[in-house]
């Protein structure tokens, strides 16, 4: 493609600008973070050694855990999914009788590395089947009255106004970093990709500095200026990011078609913020597609290769610098799925589900307890770990917060989840 750009006047370049820059802010709405405020952060206040990064994966749709975290070898798991069964010799063995679904290959390398935790059993009181609700259960940690601020945008409301604290790079702002006063920030998954050559140099003339602009026209030339500066900060490294993912060198991530996947793009910018160490301390990222009604078996394990094909090179990578080593990854969905199969070979909305959480912080293997297959709370497996203790445990242990002011009191931390 040429970098050849259209005979345009400044003035007409920046008038065209400011319209596109305000059809751009109505679109993501108030809480779009300017790159001038990442440029600040990045270069003046740049998050410091040890402090812990939390990067928040949701699962939109609700993931079913039996088919993810697989109790293959139990035989009610056999006689109650028949087709939709995985035999103990398809799944990657993790112990106690458990194996992860076949798309998670890069994931069973990570857990065999001691990289990645898994909590059985997690939920909450009264659980609630409708995709809505239960989810803004989750996010608000809210399990008798899903409304109001987020729990993060709790935490937010109790951290100041930094517009960089926490960065969502979904489209649409989620729930869960809503609080009461503050809210997060948004930012384009894709990163930054300026002209180069000589349009390149043209676009850094137009958005030179002109006396004679008015107020509008002077605006948009220093927001140019500041995308310049933050792609001289940032744009290597994002470059870099996008090169290794052209070439396929991200470790399973062609090969599982996954490599330009939107959620591989989110945590491919997520990974490249962290190393220039902006001082964001919280990231959201999302997947969905995951209510698997009918044909279940083919659709689920198609999504957990593309998120297995984003988190394994995403954890790899972070694993190889000192600002990486301080992220905790969490993956969660809204709810699991029942245990008996349905006519169509898909499942239908469940309860408790299982949690991963990934990275160097954390202490691998199996954690809380498997739910009973044969025990159950009609037809729903039965929680055995609140989810507003898995939160407990990393706004304590990533974040260094008080979990109280969000969660409430008596929430427990999960024991032995994070190195201390």
């Amino acid at each position: 493609m040429s970098n050849r750009l259209p005979d345009v006047t400044r003035r007409r370049f920046l008038t065209w600008s400011g319209v596109a820059a305000a059809a751009v802010g109505l679109t993501a709405g108030a809480t779009q973070v300017p790159w001038s405020t990442l440029l600040d952060g990045a270069t003046h206040t740049p998050l410091a050694p040890g402090q812990g990064v939390l990067v928040v994966v949701t699962l939109y749709g609700g993931n079913d855990g039996l088919n993810t975290v697989v109790p293959a070898s139990d035989d009610t798991y056999q006689a109650q999914r028949h087709e939709l069964a995985y035999q103990p010799s398809e799944v990657l063995d993790v112990g106690q009788g458990l194996g992860l679904n076949p798309g998670l290959a890069g994931t069973k390398g990570l857990f065999d590395d001691g990289h990645v935790a898994i909590v059985r059993g997690v939920g909450y009181p009264g659980p609630d089947h409708s995709h809505f609700r239960s989810m803004a259960i989750w996010q608000t940690a809210s399990p008798t009255s899903p409304t109001g601020a987020g729990w993060l945008g709790r935490w937010l409301d109790g951290t100041g106004e930094d517009p960089l604290r926490a960065v969502s790079l979904d489209s649409v702002l989620p729930p869960l970093l809503t609080g009461a006063s503050t809210a997060a920030s948004t930012l384009p998954a894709a990163g930054l990709s300026l002209p180069t050559g000589s349009a390149g140099a043209a676009f850094r003339a137009l958005a030179g500095v002109d006396p004679g602009d008015d107020a509008l026209r002077a605006r948009v030339a220093r927001s140019g200026r500041d995308l310049a500066q933050v792609e001289q900060v940032l744009g290597p490294t994002l470059a870099s990011s996008r090169s290794r993912a052209a070439a396929g060198n991200d470790a399973g991530a062609a090969a599982a078609g996954g490599g330009r996947s939107q959620l591989a793009d989110q945590l491919r910018t997520v990974a490249a913020l962290v190393e220039a160490r902006v001082p964001t301390r919280v990231y959201s990222v999302s997947l969905g597609g995951f209510d698997t009604h009918a044909d279940e078996r083919g659709t689920q394990q198609r999504l957990l290769t593309e998120l297995d094909a984003a988190l394994t090179p995403f954890v790899q990578r972070l694993g190889t610098t000192d600002a990486g080593r301080q992220v905790v990854t969490m993956v969660y969905s809204e709810f699991g799925r029942r245990v008996l199969a349905n006519a169509s070979q898909g499942t239908d909305h469940g309860t408790a589900n299982p949690v991963f959480l990934l990275g160097a912080p954390v202490v691998g293997g199996l954690h809380g307890e498997q739910p009973s297959l044969t025990d159950l709370d009609a037809g729903d497996l039965r929680a055995s770990t609140d989810f507003r203790d898995v939160y407990a445990t990393v706004l304590g242990g990533v974040l260094g917060a008080d979990p109280a002011p969000v969660l409430g009191a008596g929430r427990t931390p999960v024991a032995g989840l994070l190195a201390t």
